[in-house]
């Protein structure tokens, strides 16, 4: 996640900069950081903005992760999405079996998502991806 993305998402959250650094357990001060980047997102406070987004979308009619890519069982075995039973929360799952692989960082696992069907709805505001522009941080 880059400074721009940062800055959409907290406006589609509709919060101002000091509710936004509430929310997330930090200070205004990182989230001027972040927004001015001077400072790099951290992952964590980058999933916690995934997790709020995804909610606010209610995306309970999306498919499972395993359905939408037509995992086979011995793949979905082996995957946490499928044992937690995560379903379209399956990129906050570090460990997933995306593209026949686990990813062993989070970055690496958000280039996959951000093409895929199950995550790429939380990019999208009024039919616009604010990814779409500034590649994957």
């Amino acid at each position: 996640m880059d400074r721009t993305e940062f800055s959409q998402a907290r406006k589609i959250m509709n919060r101002t900069q000091r509710q936004m650094a509430t929310l997330l357990g930090t200070s205004i001060k990182a989230i001027h950081s972040y927004e001015q980047g001077w400072r790099s997102i951290p992952v964590h406070v980058e999933r916690q903005i995934y997790f709020l987004l995804s909610r606010m979308r209610d995306q309970k009619g999306g498919k499972s992760c395993w359905v939408a890519k037509r995992c086979p069982p011995e793949r979905k075995i082996r995957c946490p999405a499928w044992e937690f039973r995560s379903g379209n929360l399956c990129w906050f799952i570090n460990g997933t079996i995306c593209e026949g692989v686990a990813q062993s960082t989070w970055k690496e696992k958000m280039k996959i998502c951000r093409s895929c069907e199950v995550f790429a709805p939380l990019l999208l505001q009024s039919g616009n991806s604010p990814s779409a522009e500034q590649g994957h941080g």
